[in-house]
């Protein structure tokens, strides 16, 4: 009978120590992990500095976004800066036991180790917060013994290295949220296009049920998963105490507002992100896309935005002039609305122009749907402009109804005016661009290369190398007035037919209009931009002299032909070329660096690199000497020293004369549709090519110098009239009205050295008492006429230039 208690006990001991011994089999067996594992395992002190991969941002000169390149959507945030709310719904989700625990949830790691045993599967990894810390930045996710063990023994040391906060910074920055998004600011942008102190406790509990399975819980794709998920999570809070019954309540019942929210871009600049792009991946390498760098241009938001829309205007009203060239495509199953939605999604937007399906086609007016359900009207106001394109000089009639336009089924372009109104339009063929500077230092403020950079990447103002026309004179007549000329000198505006070797043929040029203007002044043939004055006036000064003068303006001497076709502008140059050149006008004779990266910073705030470009500074000039004398870098100067004076190009005397030059073009030549700005302060000049086939205009004043191109890429004519004034004009204008808007004009102060005095303007001598219809002119005071007219003075008479006691020429016929 005593044998039963003796039996009992020695079970009970033999019991003991089996679970003894297999306890110190699993210690020893532990402890030989860790000292076998434990030097393989990385240091942390790599946490302390972490660098998290943050994508290149793009940034205007006042901190606006243009654009970020990088696989990875992430804005890092400091641990004070998370809302408690959105603290709780991750502690809630992921790890509520975080603040007690050493790094591993004992608990957590026994009821897995139960369910593999019921189970035989890892369904539940037990891993705490500081657990997926050591696997999202050291180990793979793999689901192995070995990767949990050095997941627990790597936990375990992060926990003695770093605090709580840090940890939990770490973890909320660094987590795979979906969508590219990483850390829970980036998915607060992507999922509600919000920052995390915006969301509501139903959009922090979603974006806290996601690292479980960032797909499976996707509140875009998987909706109803995601509410389970979400609701999941608030229920713990409240277990928690985190929420209280009304709020998990109303939290509960909240519709899933999730949708995808695209970067948000606050100025459109995608040709000048691309530049700095290149420039990041040429200096860095591909760090760039990850390092989290920031780069301020020196784009500035509004003059960007009056860029967009002067070409975009200008653009689309070209397209409307030559007539309408149909409809994109035709749609048959025009009864389907789930045809019409595909089709409407298969054809994205270019620029502010929307696809749209005509679905009714009244007499005088449309309906047109573009999708989704809404539908619009145009009225004949919106459709009567689109009479049919034939070619570049000819329009079919005017349509007397919406039917010679439009048929049910067709898929067009159309573009909102405003307060609900719209208007027919297509994706314009021809190109354009758009580019300025500040004169003082050469900062690019804004920049257009196209209609619209996703349909072309084609950057026109840096890659378009074209002739530039009557744009390119001012080059040649400050060439003409630093070989002796003055803005009196007369050429003789008549027929010539030159034998010219370097051209190869007889050429007779013309003047545009085809008719010839006898003796004309310096002045006046700039103006009215007559192209016999010019081809004369580079044939006197000499076709190699003016060469080596115009490269001052920063053209290459590659650039220019070697002949007299230079005069009417046939070199090939890219508008930032050309608007570069112009700056020396425009700042009174200094030649600066076209530059557009202001600032580059590091992840961290620190400073790489900040522009310190060349300045133009007529009070502070002091001749060209030491760094002034160096040619000017690239688009941006990694090495320029701070504060340079630029190099003076010009003299100020010259770079005065073409400024007044320049003024009479607006005020009473070929530019003279921007007095419309209602200004005195502005300079420029057109520009068109043989046939119309690229037009142009460049102008300024003292804070703004700009370069508009209008052409086709596959280089045709534009058609009759597309001049330089009607094409490309237009643009700079609108350009010019929004971003003077609060510039104060300031006159032109005349340098020393100039006079001023009273000419006969038939001859350009010294006007006499009795001479009729005087003007008045500047010379450099060395130049000034010495002979006064003759009231019978016919300069007819004369053959060749004659020169007054400086030897200076008067005539050139």
């Amino acid at each position: 009978m005593s044998s039963g208690p003796s039996k009992s006990f020695r079970v009970l001991r033999v019991t003991l120590a089996a679970a003894f011994a297999a306890a110190t089999a699993g210690v020893l067996a532990l402890a030989a992990a860790y000292l076998y594992l434990a030097p393989q395992l990385p240091s942390i002190e790599s946490l302390k500095d972490v660098r998290l991969q943050v994508p290149l941002r793009i940034y205007t000169a006042d901190r606006r976004l243009i654009a970020e390149f990088g696989e990875k959507r992430r804005a890092p945030v400091r641990y004070d800066q998370v809302p408690d709310r959105m603290l709780h719904a991750f502690l809630a989700a992921e790890d509520d036991r975080f603040f007690s625990h050493p790094g591993v949830d004992y608990q957590g790691l026994l009821r897995a180790a139960l369910h593999l045993i019921r189970t035989g599967e890892k369904g539940q990894g037990g891993s705490t917060i500081t657990m997926q810390v050591a696997r999202n930045f050291f180990l793979s996710s793999e689901k192995t013994y070995l990767r949990k063990l050095n997941e627990i023994f790597l936990a375990l040391k992060i926990e003695r290295e770093l605090s709580k906060k840090e940890i939990l910074e770490l973890y909320l920055n660094k987590i795979y949220l979906g969508h590219r998004a990483y850390g829970v600011q980036a998915a607060a942008q992507v999922y509600y296009g919000k920052r995390i102190d915006e969301l509501t406790v139903a959009e922090t509990a979603m974006i806290a049920g996601l690292p479980k399975a960032p797909s499976r819980y996707n509140p875009i794709v998987n909706p109803e998963r995601a509410v389970q998920r979400r609701n999941y999570v608030l229920g713990r809070m409240r277990e928690l105490r985190y929420l209280g019954p009304q709020a998990y309540r109303e939290a509960s019942k909240a519709p899933v507002s999730a949708s995808v929210h695209g970067l948000n871009v606050e100025v459109t600049a995608p040709y000048l992100a691309e530049m700095v792009r290149a420039e990041m991946v040429e200096r860095f390498g591909t760090e760039a896309y990850t390092a989290g760098y920031e780069v301020v241009t020196t784009i500035r938001a509004g003059h960007q935005e009056a860029a967009n829309e002067a070409l975009r205007e200008t653009l689309l009203e070209y397209d409307r002039r030559h007539g309408y060239r149909g409809p994109e495509r035709h749609l048959d199953q025009v009864q389907d609305p789930t045809v019409w939605d595909r089709a409407l999604d298969d054809t994205p937007a270019v620029g502010t122009l929307m696809p749209g399906l005509v679905v009714e086609v009244q007499d005088q007016a449309a309906q047109v749907y573009l999708g989704r359900g809404r539908e619009i009207h145009l009225d004949w106001e919106a459709l009567s402009w689109a009479q049919p394109y034939i070619d570049a000089n000819r329009r079919g009639p005017e349509p007397e109804t919406a039917g010679d336009v439009l048929s049910r089924g067709a898929l067009i372009r159309v573009e909102h005016l405003g307060e609900g109104r719209w208007r027919l339009a297509q994706v314009p063929e021809v190109s354009g661009a758009l580019v300025a500077l500040a004169p003082r230092d050469g900062a690019v403020t804004a920049l257009v290369g196209g209609f619209d950079y996703y349909r072309s990447k084609f950057n026109r103002v840096t890659q378009a190398r074209r002739q530039p026309g009557s744009n390119f004179k001012p080059f040649i007549y400050s060439a003409a007035l630093s070989s002796g000329f003055t803005p009196a000198s007369l050429i003789n505006d008549a027929p010539v037919v030159f034998e010219d070797p370097a051209l190869e043929s007889t050429w007779r040029p013309e003047n545009y209009s085809g008719r010839f203007y006898g003796p004309t002044r310096l002045r006046e043939a700039l103006v009215h931009s007559r192209n016999l004055v010019s081809i004369r006036l580079l044939r006197a000064i000499g076709v190699d002299t003016a060469i080596g003068y115009i490269q001052r303006f920063g053209f290459q001497r590659a650039e220019l032909p070697r002949n007299l076709s230079l005069a009417l502008g046939s070199a090939t140059v890219t508008p930032l070329k050309v608007v570069s050149a112009y700056s020396v006008f425009a700042n009174l004779g200094f030649r600066v660096a076209p530059h557009f990266i202001r600032e580059i910073r590091a992840a961290d705030g620190r400073t790489l690199y900040r522009a310190e470009p060349a300045v133009a500074c007529a009070q502070c000039d002091r001749g060209t000497g030491g760094a002034a004398r160096r040619r000017p870098g690239p688009l941006w100067a990694k090495d320029r020293p701070p504060r340079r004076l630029a190099r003076r190009a010009i003299s100020p005397q010259i770079a005065y004369l073409m400024n007044t030059m320049m003024r009479d073009v607006i005020r009473r030549g070929t530019g003279r549709r921007a007095r419309v700005l209602g200004r005195d302060d502005l300079a420029g000049k057109t520009g068109t090519t043989n046939d119309q086939r690229d037009a142009w205009f460049s102008g300024f004043n003292h804070a703004v110098v700009a370069t508009a191109w209008v052409g086709f890429d596959q280089v045709r004519p534009l058609g009759r009239g597309e001049t330089g004034s009607r094409a490309a004009l237009p643009m700079w204008i609108r350009f010019m009205d929004d971003v003077l808007k609060g510039v104060p004009e300031r006159a032109l102060q005349q340098p020393p050295g100039l006079v001023t005095v009273r000419i006969d303007p038939e001859t350009g001598l010294l006007a006499g008492g009795d001479t009729p219809n005087a003007v008045f002119e500047t010379f450099r005071a060395d130049m000034v006429p010495k002979r006064v007219a003759e009231a019978s003075s016919d300069p007819g008479e004369a053959q060749r230039p004659s020169r007054d006691g400086n030897g200076i020429p008067e005539q050139i016929f």
